[in-house]
């Protein structure tokens, strides 16, 4: 299963009155309950696909340290390439689903209200989170049925 997912407003909710908690690594502290929600979620097997506008601040060693450090194991972690253009996150996801050919099913998890208007077969794999709560458990179901669902071509 490849999961495209983004940070802020997922994994570290944003809330406008409050500055999130930093960690001793620099990066803000993952939210409780969007770490056990994807801690449940992900396999071994699984690959997270950053789409953060923070994945090229990091190195994938980077990233793999700073997800074990809030909980999370993950052996296989990518991220969209640099958005140098300034792209939207659906137009940056659209390409790279343009660019590439995948074999496995996908889900995309992400508080961006523009990939509301992502291809309709793209936007049935999306869970939008609320920006100021991220990810929770009520997330769960939907994500997994989602990761049910037979893979059509893209």
């Amino acid at each position: 299963m490849l999961f495209f997912l983004d940070i802020d407003g997922v994994m570290v909710p944003a809330k406008s009155w409050k500055s999130p908690a930093f960690l001793n690594d620099g990066f803000p502290a993952f939210s409780n309950k969007a770490t056990n929600t994807l801690q449940h979620l992900i396999s071994e097997d699984d690959t997270i696909m950053l789409t953060t506008s923070h994945k090229s601040k990091f190195s994938i060693e980077e990233w793999i340290r700073i997800f074990k450090h809030r909980g999370i194991s993950i052996k296989k972690i990518k991220t969209l390439p640099e958005n140098t253009t300034n792209s939207s996150r659906k137009d940056e996801i659209a390409n790279w689903f343009h660019d590439n050919r995948i074999n496995e099913n996908f889900v995309i998890i992400d508080d961006d209200k523009s990939l509301n208007e992502l291809p309709t077969f793209l936007k049935a794999h999306l869970v939008q989170t609320s920006p100021s709560i991220g990810l929770t458990e009520e997330h769960f179901l939907a994500i997994k049925e989602i990761s049910t669902k037979r893979l059509h071509a893209v």
